[in-house]
């Protein structure tokens, strides 16, 4: 595991992208594992000023989105579909037939997980996935639990990730309860991870995660077992962490 201290979230943003950008320039046609939530905008801000001023081509990238609300429909502007076509795809020239999400507006979560596993076995697997860090340690929507889910599944969000999503919604009540998710054994199939994490209110959880029990009540410590993990953290994130 590999710890990069960054000064600020920007900086944070500008050396995650430099990794990205790499990793599409070695591998034209390789699989990206992506992230939402507000840790990763400014990583996509700089994929995209790279792709404009002529540095980045991304007409034979595929992606892999680690997950979706259960629910939402992909025109609702809290969709995770609705996310990356903002923030991202609707920037660049990666081919829509070439980026894949899971489907919130399936009813049948056995089938949706099921039908998102075989896509990314289609593709091959991921080459390079991006993480955040969830306060309670999650990463996709692994929530605190007694085991490491396996695979693509349906998950119960907790109460503390359903509060830390309230401040996009504008009732409570609005905010989903459910998600389909990548699995941590999912997860754990691609061949390099790229954690991101900023912001004093991490720096607890990140602690945990990189120098803790490995243990599914912090699903990202998992990532301790991973052969070629990235993190990249600025220093308020850090400032728990020693070693």
């Amino acid at each position: 595991m590999r710890i990069y201290r960054t000064s600020d979230y920007q900086e944070m943003s500008r050396a995650a992208a430099r990794i990205l950008a790499a990793q599409i320039q070695l591998k034209p046609d390789c699989v990206l594992g992506l992230a939402t939530g507000s840790t990763p905008i400014g990583t996509y801000e700089e994929l995209v000023r790279m792709y404009q001023n002529g540095q980045l081509d991304f007409s034979e990238v595929r992606s892999a989105n680690l997950d979706e609300y259960r629910g939402l429909l992909r025109d609702n502007d809290q969709s995770y579909y609705y996310f990356m076509q903002q923030n991202l795809f609707r920037h660049v020239n990666i081919r829509p037939e070439n980026t894949n999400i899971p489907d919130g507006s399936q009813p049948d979560a056995d089938a949706e997980c099921a039908r998102y596993e075989d896509v990314l076995a289609h593709l091959g697997g991921v080459d390079l996935q991006i993480l955040g860090l969830g306060h309670n340690g999650h990463i996709g929507f692994n929530e605190p639990a007694d085991h490491f889910p396996k695979a693509t599944h349906c998950v119960d969000l907790t109460r503390s990730t359903i509060e830390a999503n309230r401040r996009f919604f504008e009732r409570e009540e609005d905010v989903p309860r459910q998600a389909y998710t990548m699995g941590i054994g999912t997860i754990m199939k691609a061949q390099k991870i790229l954690l991101l994490v900023s912001g004093a209110a991490k720096a607890d959880i990140l602690a945990a995660a990189l120098r803790g029990p490995v243990t599914p009540q912090v699903p990202a410590s998992i990532l301790q077992f991973h052969p070629d993990v990235t993190v990249i953290a600025d220093e308020a994130a850090l400032s728990a962490f020693s070693g």
